[in-house]
């Protein structure tokens, strides 16, 4: 590369534009830069007529901001599920950091440096080249994301970028970006093919190359000035448009993003906001716009329309009446026309005039696929429980869902049967389960509502009773004084019943002397967790879920597996949305699943990536009408798309409510002579009784002689 002299190795600012059209672009700046002003000022004045949020969105901010500018900056959110558009999104966001960030450091030195404080440019020499080297290279790489952008949403128009929502804002968007990203190279060559070349501007190697195409083609620099003046005038229009646009339109989720990120609850969806206790029936739930706390209302507005919950999402996938994105727009859509002088109507109603149809709120299963697929933090599960409890207490909840509600509020059991059956499963074994009412226990065992009243789940119950008598573990559990645990009660929105089971759990529990909770239904295990310590400050026990008990009594050898029981099989696993998705448990089942043996094969969506049963947030009360059945879905995923193929012969859980939608989805699917269903618990008494067959085995001889 050859090198002028230093001071003349740079480039004029406003070549060809006149001091009168220099005072112009600053005006026109000025006034972009106040329109944007006035805009974020009238949102968070939006914000700030929202109700108030239930939890404290502003604590730890130093380190709130630190997790979202890591999300932001890493791009791990856009990676998952999608490596097309982590790539795509990280090309544009560092390629428009960089680009602003070098606008910024140019104005700096224009009208800082210079002009105010009278010092002579560092836009020159080194400097100027290093700049004109990271530019190029970055504005390439943001033209090749926006160029990706482009691609998947006109070339393959991929499914989930087109909707009722879709408009000519998300057009608008993104041509205006691809225009700036483009129209700044060729500006660019304009200037070099203008300036006859300067030999130091190979450094802008994209603009050089476009300047050698128009050269080749005949382009003059006195022609190459008059397309310059035109193509600055219009670039830097363009430019400011978008500045002051960003407020009003799509580009406002660049703000509102990260927002919603510093803002998010750690916890979101693991537990639910509270009711307060003085709040009237008829003003429970989602009733009107008022309702919306602020948080909710940067929900709305930090919606990208990427429809990545609405792909992770198990009951859209199985064809009910619920798409999490159009959800969230269209009380984004709501709340918008009503600030434009719109009439007020329900928010959620079964059928009529209606933002939202119910039916939709009642083919959620709680799973948080959308929440964990959102980049953006939306709290998804949130805004669908105040409409479950506006349901609820207007009595629009389906017939199934009401029947369930009244068993467990009479017999405290969804399946309504008396409170002195639950026990009942214990009978069949041959030895006692301790009774934690009347002996000190170092674990609760919370059995659950389906491992205690449904057949198929008792056997899960003796299963895990044996366990635990085997590996000497001091256990005993509540007998008749349990109650359901109420999560799903609560994700349905019964919250008065929820309160209700707590405070009566809680008072059995007080009762008892024990250090921990051991629960055999996830669902259990994330409301101890997660909300009962916020209903009831004196609940503070540890507690875990039964296969993490189980891998530590692996661990210290108390079961005796030699992890060869069951060799001779082939398995596959499914994660529990409320053990997984929700509580970040992932190896503990697998661990236990591995020592028994058996050959473990994934299926592509597994761990937080998971495909949910269909049973969760009430969806075991309730019957949908549906496409396919995400359990039938979910099998047909073990047997055709897992790497061991048809070699998978049992599928194995680690919850009783998808062991009893997959039993389900064995029948209706036509899987019963391909697959069977096993909980683990099952699978490691299956070893133990292995392990006592072999060695009855190898004494057979020498009891004979």
């Amino acid at each position: 590369m050859v090198f002028v002299a230093q001071a003349e190795v740079t480039r004029e600012t406003f070549w060809t534009i006149s001091p009168t059209g220099e005072a112009l672009f600053y005006g026109l700046a000025g006034i972009a830069i106040l329109v944007f002003l006035y805009g974020v000022y009238d949102r968070i004045s939006r914000y700030a007529r929202g109700g108030e949020d239930p939890f404290d969105r502003l604590s730890d901010l130093p380190g709130r901001t630190i997790r979202a500018t890591k999300l932001v900056f890493s791009n791990r959110k856009q990676f998952d599920r999608d490596t097309y558009a982590g790539v795509m999104h990280t090309l544009i966001l560092w390629g428009f950091l960089t680009l602003l960030i070098g606008t910024t450091i140019l104005a700096i030195d224009m009208d800082i440096w210079t002009k105010l404080l009278g010092q002579e440019s560092f836009f020159v020499g080194q400097f100027y080249l290093s700049y004109s080297l990271v530019m190029d290279f970055m504005g390439l790489a943001f033209v090749v994301g926006v160029g990706m952008a482009l691609w998947r949403r006109y070339g393959v128009r991929h499914p989930r970028l087109w909707g009722k929502h879709t408009g000519f804002e998300d057009a608008a968007f993104i041509w205006a970006l691809f225009l700036l990203g483009v129209g700044g190279y060729v500006i660019e060559a304009l200037r070099i093919v203008g300036t006859d070349f300067p030999p130091f501007e190979t450094v802008s190697f994209v603009g050089w190359f476009i300047a050698l195409g128009f050269d080749a083609a005949g382009m003059g620099p006195g022609l190459a000035e008059t397309l310059y003046r035109l193509g600055w005038w219009s670039h830097a229009i363009l430019a400011l448009a978008f500045v002051a646009a960003i407020p009003y339109a799509k580009p406002l989720h660049m703000l509102t993003s990260y927002a919603n990120l510093v803002t998010a609850d750690e916890k979101a969806g693991l537990r639910l906001p509270k009711v307060p206790a003085d709040t009237p029936p008829d003003e429970i739930g989602y009733v009107s716009e008022d309702d919306f706390s602020w948080k909710a209302l940067l929900d709305f507005d930090a919606c990208t329309k990427c429809g990545r919950c609405s792909d992770a999402c198990p009951a859209k996938a199985s064809g009910r009446n619920l798409d999490p994105r159009d959800v969230i727009l269209d009380l984004k859509t709501y709340r918008d026309s009503l600030d434009a002088g719109g009439d007020s109507i329900d928010i959620v109603a079964d059928g009529g005039t209606s933002v939202i149809d119910s039916e939709s709120m009642e083919s959620c299963m709680a799973c948080m696929a959308c929440m964990d697929a959102c980049p953006v933090d939306i709290e998804h599960l949130t805004h669908f429980t105040e409409m479950n409890r506006r349901l609820t207490e207007t009595g629009q909840q389906q017939e199934s869902v009401q029947e369930a509600m009244m068993n467990i509020f009479s017999n405290g059991n969804a399946f309504g049967d008396p409170q002195r059956k639950r026990p009942d499963w214990t009978k069949d074994l041959d030895f006692e389960v301790p009774d934690a009412r009347d002996e000190s226990v170092e674990f609760l065992w919370y059995v659950g509502d389906y491992p205690s009243y449904d057949e198929r789940n008792r056997a899960v119950a003796r299963s895990l009773a044996r366990i635990f008598e085997e590996s000497g573990v001091s256990y005993g559990i509540l007998y008749e004084d349990e109650q359901h645990d109420g999560n799903d009660v609560r994700r349905v929105g019964e919250e008065g019943l929820y309160e209700m089971l707590v405070e009566d759990n809680v008072a059995a529990m007080a009762d008892c002397d024990f250090e921990k909770i051991v629960c055999t239904d996830p669902h259990s295990y994330n409301t101890f967790m997660n909300e009962y310590p916020e209903m009831d400050d004196s609940f503070d026990y540890p507690v875990f879920h039964y296969t993490q008990l189980v891998e530590s009594l692996v661990e210290d050898g108390r079961l005796g597996l030699s992890g060869s029981e069951l060799s001779d099989q082939t398995v596959t696993y499914h994660d529990p949305c409320h053990l997984g998705r929700y509580n970040g448990e992932y190896e503990a089942p697998r661990e236990v699943i591995r020592s028994t043996g058996v050959a473990l094969a994934e299926m592509p969506r597994n761990r937080g990536d998971s495909f949910c049963c269909g049973g969760g947030g009430g969806g075991l009360w309730i019957d949908h009408e549906e496409e396919s059945k995400p359990s039938e879905e979910r099998l047909r995923e073990a047997l055709e798309d897992t790497e061991a193929g048809n070699t998978v012969e049992r599928f194995v859980v680690a919850c009783p409510m998808c062991a009893t939608m997959y039993e389900d989805g064995r029948k209706t699917g036509n899987y019963e002579e391909d697959i069977e269903i096993i909980d683990i618990s099952e699978l490691i008494v299956e070893a133990l009784d292995a392990k006592a067959g072999a060695a009855g085995a190898g004494t057979t001889p020498a009891s004979a002689d």
